[in-house]
């Protein structure tokens, strides 16, 4: 006689500062405990019990940390999603009301039904260097804006405090730098990864260790998918027999974002992607277009290499 077969379980984790609601499908149990280490170690019982196919929790400005790292500590397997991801496929559906249980509910039928893959959990040192980068990126940011109002300012007055700011800032960005290049060289698995990428022209030390702190995926995924992750694949947006205009959309902003100042060098000094844009600019493609092919070019090279462990070697 066949046993019947059991469905596969899937978890939606909504996380507050001091609470996890949870909600399990297709069963709809659904409870709530502490975000504290018996909170935790009661969620990771549970859940090794329940086996899931998936567990899924938004990224919530690090309060999701210490959940993902319990639960993929007790081996579970586990997708942190980006909070919008869920909003959308909320609005999709029709949820608009919003409680913590009802967003839980919400993330569990996400995991059901859209399946994101399960990625593991950065370790302490990775999440470490993503903080030094991520804060690097908003000094930048912040002498842009300085910079910008010094340029507009009038008063004498009103300059001086704005270079003054610019000085602190600037001094912060350099202490930044030192850190991120003395935590990069102090580790041999980063080490080896930043001489490979930087073997490339084009690619510098901020780009190398953007890509080494947040994409971690370099090298182990396939070209399709790395470009996917990064938002550099064209999407499709055809509807019967209309054509559109393929773009690329979503992936992950930083990483895109110094990609493509690497390549704008790359086309100038790069033998291989220089090549490559001349080719595409000469069959009457836009520049824009071009742009964002070397792009794709330039990351599936970076990819290939960090995953042979091979430098750079010019044709």
């Amino acid at each position: 006689m066949e046993q019947p077969s059991v469905s596969p379980s899937f978890v939606g984790i909504d996380v507050s500062k001091d609470r996890l609601d949870v909600h399990v499908l297709p069963t709809g149990q659904a409870f709530a405990v502490a975000r504290h280490g018996e909170g935790l170690d009661r969620l990771a019982s549970e859940l090794r019990a329940l086996a899931p196919a998936l567990v899924v929790l938004e990224a919530t400005g690090g309060f999701e940390l210490t959940v993902a790292a319990a639960l993929a500590g007790a081996g579970l397997p586990l997708a942190v999603v980006n909070p919008r991801q869920i909003r959308d496929f909320a609005r999709a559906i029709g949820r608009l009301a919003k409680t913590d249980a009802l967003d839980a509910q919400v993330i569990a039928l996400f995991a059901e039904r859209i399946r994101p893959e399960p990625r593991p959990v950065a370790d302490t040192d990775s999440q470490a260097l993503a903080e030094l980068v991520a804060r690097r990126r908003q000094i930048v940011e912040m002498i842009g804006m300085e910079s910008n109002r010094r340029r507009q300012a009038k008063s004498p007055r009103v300059r001086r405090t704005i270079e003054v700011t610019l000085k602190t800032l600037e001094a912060q960005l350099a202490e930044l730098d030192k850190d991120i290049n003395d935590t990069v060289r102090g580790s041999p698995v980063w080490r080896a990864a930043d001489d490979l990428l930087t073997s490339v022209p084009g690619i510098g030390d901020v780009t190398a260790r953007t890509l080494i702190a947040d994409l971690p995926e370099l090298g182990r995924l396939d070209r399709r998918r790395i470009a996917a992750l990064v938002g550099v694949a064209p999407i499709n947006r055809d509807s019967g027999q209309m054509r559109g205009h393929r773009a690329i959309a979503g992936g992950r902003t930083a990483v895109r974002n110094v990609l493509y100042m690497a390549t704008l060098t790359a086309i100038r000094w790069n033998p291989v992607i220089k090549a490559h844009y001349a080719r595409i600019v000469a069959a009457g493609r836009p520049k824009k277009l071009a742009i964002v092919a070397c792009m794709r070019h330039l990351l599936t090279i970076l990819n290939a290499i960090v995953r042979t462990a091979s430098p750079w070697k010019a044709a």
